[in-house]
């Protein structure tokens, strides 16, 4: 029986990107070339000032490329409006960042309604998975809590729920363990881990943290703006 090749969900060919700082061009990114199969969880690995954080926001549609195509789920990102890439992260995108970025007067369960209150979804439905997926993450004890009520980690654990109840295609995380203690990124290691398997999300997480290494399915390493490894 042949084998079922699984399409990629993320690809970047030849992509350039510098910033402006006065009047020099600081190059951050060159003829960077990248593939992500989907379901994958990818690692962009690097230290800090290598570029990681460029890439991530290039796939997260936050930013666009000065050269080079970046394709994700079949759409490329430069031919979209401003107006169609909002659109596009809304529905296909999930994000987690190294400081939670909770609303600090929401409790638990409202950040998760939040960030799924624009898809057609019933008041119910919202209610419903918002419940479902703290429950995922380890915190179906605490929806009520606010974020000054919970431990670092537990913070961290409901911005990866919030991100995956939109039932994104690609979920993007920045640094998700630089803001943690190491028995704690150990444990958030471990709930991306979990949550890919279960749920089929394809995910890239960029980070310096090399214990996150050690779950992906690929490693991809970012020297001197240019991506020098890919490693299965």
């Amino acid at each position: 029986m042949a084998l079922i090749q699984k399409a990629s969900i993320i690809q970047l060919r030849n992509v350039d990107k510098t910033y402006a700082v006065g009047e020099i061009r600081v190059q951050i990114l060159k003829d960077a070339s990248l593939s992500v199969t989907q379901g994958t969880l990818a690692v962009v690995f690097g230290v800090s000032g290598t570029g990681k954080t460029t890439l991530l926001n290039l796939i997260g549609a936050l930013d666009r490329p000065d050269a080079g195509s970046i394709l994700v789920d079949g759409e490329e990102l430069s031919a979209l409006s401003e107006g169609r890439l909002t659109e596009f992260r809304r529905r296909k995108l999930g994000f987690v960042f190294q400081f939670y970025n909770l609303l600090p007067t929401l409790t638990a369960k409202e950040n998760v309604e939040s960030a799924i209150e624009l898809l057609d979804l019933s008041r119910t439905q919202i209610e419903t998975r918002a419940l479902d997926y703290l429950d995922k993450v380890g915190l179906g004890d605490k929806v009520k809590k606010y974020p000054d009520q919970l431990s670092g980690g537990e913070q961290q654990r409901v911005a990866i729920a919030r991100a995956l109840a939109k039932e994104p295609r690609v979920l993007l995380a920045d640094e998700p363990t630089g803001n943690l203690d190491e028995e704690t990124s150990i444990q958030i290691c471990a709930l991306f881990q979990e949550m890919n398997r279960a749920t089929g999300t394809t995910m890239v997480i960029v980070t310096h943290n090399p214990q996150i290494k050690q779950i992906a399915h690929t490693v991809v390493s970012i020297e001197k703006y240019r991506i020098v490894d890919k490693a299965q």
